[in-house]
């Protein structure tokens, strides 16, 4: 139980880590604040970092992880682009940000309490990634 519990929490891990490296690459070429490009910047280097952490962790268990479901990453990119193709501005920007990150740290809260006999690495990098996606979201705050 617990190794399935492990992988399981691993995988949403990897789906939601890609999913926000995915939605920060998509808005970075449209910010036009340095300080919200270098906020942004940081975030998706931190995400990227700990993608590397969850895949060493699958990859102990041979496990190839898990793609972000693509009718929700399909949802994703077409509201960014839509909001965007209106107003592009960086508050637009901040509340996508906002919205994508609120959606993911409910996702990984439900995630960790399902997968309650995960050992403590994955449940780690859970947390991490959960405080990495409510840290973004105070940074941007003073952009809404």
């Amino acid at each position: 139980m617990i190794e399935q519990d492990t992988v399981r929490l691993l995988r949403e891990c990897d789906a939601g880590v890609k999913m926000g490296l995915s939605s920060l690459n998509d808005v970075m070429d449209r910010v036009h604040d340095q300080k919200l490009r270098r906020c942004l910047g940081g975030c998706r280097d931190k995400h990227a970092a700990l993608d590397g952490e969850i895949q060493t962790m699958l990859n102990q268990y041979h496990d190839e992880g898990k793609e972000p479901n693509p009718m929700v990453k399909g949802m994703s990119w077409v509201k960014t682009n839509l909001k965007l193709g209106m107003d592009d501005s960086d508050q637009a920007i901040a509340d996508l940000i906002t919205a994508g990150c609120n959606m993911g740290v409910k996702s990984l809260r439900k995630y960790l309490n399902q997968y309650k006999a995960a050992d403590e690495r994955s449940k780690s990098a859970a947390k991490r990634l959960i405080d990495l996606e409510e840290k973004l979201v105070q940074d941007v705050r003073s952009f809404l």
